[in-house]
């Protein structure tokens, strides 16, 4: 093994210019819609495929859903699993084979994916870059040794296969070996040692400065405070992050530059160029940078992103995405798009069936109120005529007694008295008082313009036509 150890003068470990205190006032998180919506997008793909792998590992292809219930919190399923795997019928079939417990399989749309993923694991490419990677990671811990244990954890963003350990590691002996449940380095390898950055600078000696690819969100604001600390960072020299500086003071600007670096190289290492916070800063914590590694988050917005979406963190390499797309894909993550891509028929097809159910009960409902509407038509044609009649009636003994209009026309004043009153108003406030009359006409004509404007009475205007006559 082989492990390089920079000097690096006193004035410059105590250098230090912290980044809270240049620009704190002014850093406000921004969120980045790309980045967030690469995040987004994987939505129950990791739980789906752990399901799919447990179903796929037992020899009849099938097993009942209380397996798969009593495995809910180590297979990541969000809610129920019976709803889940009711949520995605092209993946998963459901059966009862002669019992009233449900019985998971896989569709045959799934089952041709799993076989291409499993050829996809079987390449000689794929494990060949799988193993450089493993590598890389081993060369970046300070002791070049990571328990199995937290493999097993970035198993998904490594891109590990089910039973790695047997079938990946005797195949590189020369890279690396399993002992005592940890995965150890066994040659270091001066080739592996560049970081990407190293690679992408076109002329770079060791220990001159490389800056760090920055892009910020939309409308986030760099003062000039801010935009100085980050410039005199730059310029600062480049440690590799296949050295180690833990020797270097932790509130140091190199070491908070060397850091940043191990943490860039490590998200690179990864399929999908992020990982949840939780679980890098685990390993940071194995490696003795957990402190460091939240300080670089927390310091350099430009070069890490920090997403809120899935109800968790997510960190994410943003020179790793270009407009919410990942810039270098591999033979895995097309194989994980086409499983997104299935899901999303499911989901297509039934909006498209929930939306078709829509426009039939709308135009149902609307038929329904044409057909009520002409009913409602019909009545008032009726009705109306029926109080023609009745007023004409009302006409015919109105001429009989002239005495009858005087009576009415004191007791309408009464009425008119009684409404202006305090109490009355009291009693009508808040409410829509009908008016007083016999008329079902002005009733109805009153209900449908909704204004407090009385109608006239026909009995009335009748009356009066006939004492003219009668005069």
């Amino acid at each position: 093994m082989k492990s390089i150890f920079r000097t690096v003068s006193p004035r410059r470990q105590t250098n230090r210019r912290a980044f809270s205190d240049a620009a704190e006032e002014t850093y406000k998180f921004v969120r980045d819609r790309g980045l967030d919506h690469a995040v987004e997008r994987e939505k129950n793909l990791r739980p789906l495929l752990s399901i799919k792998d447990l179903v796929t590992s037992e020899p009849s292809k099938s097993l009942p859903i209380s397996v798969i219930t009593s495995r809910k919190d180590s297979l990541r399923v969000p809610f129920r699993p019976i709803e889940f795997i009711r949520s995605f019928p092209s993946v998963f079939h459901e059966s009862l084979p002669g019992g009233i417990q449900p019985q998971i399989s896989l569709t045959p749309e799934t089952l041709n994916l799993d076989a291409e993923e499993q050829l996809v694991y079987a390449s000689e490419e794929y494990k060949q870059g799988l193993a450089d990677r493993l590598l890389k990671l081993l060369m970046i811990n300070r002791i070049n040794k990571i328990p199995l244990e937290i493999l097993e954890l970035l198993k998904w963003d490594l891109g590990l296969p089910r039973g790695y350990a047997e079938t990946v590691v005797p195949e590189f002996p020369d890279y690396f070996r399993v002992c005592r449940g940890e995965l150890e380095l066994v040659c270091w390898s001066k080739e592996h040692a560049v970081s990407v950055l190293e690679k992408k600078a076109k002329e770079y000696t060791k220990g001159a400065p490389i800056a760090f690819p920055m892009k910020f969100s939309n409308g986030f604001v760099v003062d000039k405070k801010m935009k100085r600390w980050i410039d005199d960072w730059q310029k600062l020299p480049y440690i590799s992050p296949y050295e180690n500086a833990l020797h270097l003071s932790a509130t140091s600007d190199e070491s908070d530059k060397w850091a940043a670096a191990v943490l860039h190289e490590i998200l690179n290492l990864f399929v999908s160029k992020k990982v949840e916070k939780d679980l890098v800063l685990h390993l940071g914590e194995f490696m003795g940078l957990r402190s460091r590694f939240k300080r670089v988050l927390h310091n350099h917005p430009g070069v890490f992103y920090l997403s809120s979406k899935l109800r968790t963190h997510t960190v994410v390499l943003r020179d790793g995405y270009k407009r919410g797309v990942l810039v270098e894909g591999n033979q895995l993550v097309t194989s994980r798009n086409r499983y997104m891509k299935l899901m999303s028929k499911v989901k297509k097809e039934n909006s498209a069936v929930s939306s078709r159910k829509r426009e039939d009960k709308g135009k149902v409902e609307g038929g329904e109120v044409c057909e009520t509407e002409a009913k409602g038509e019909g009545d008032d044609v009726s009705g109306s005529e029926v109080e023609d009649e009745r007023e004409e009636d009302v006409v015919v003994d109105e001429d009989e007694d002239d005495d009858v209009v005087d009576d009415d026309e004191d007791q309408s004043m009464k009425r008119g008295r009684r409404n202006s009153s305090p109490r009355a108003g009291r009693r009508s406030f808040g409410s829509q008082e009908k008016p007083h009359t016999r008329s079902r006409a002005g009733r109805r004509s009153f209900g449908k313009s909704g204004s407090q404007e009385k109608p006239r009475s026909g009995r009335r205007n009748k009356v009066n036509l006939t004492t003219e006559k009668s005069s």
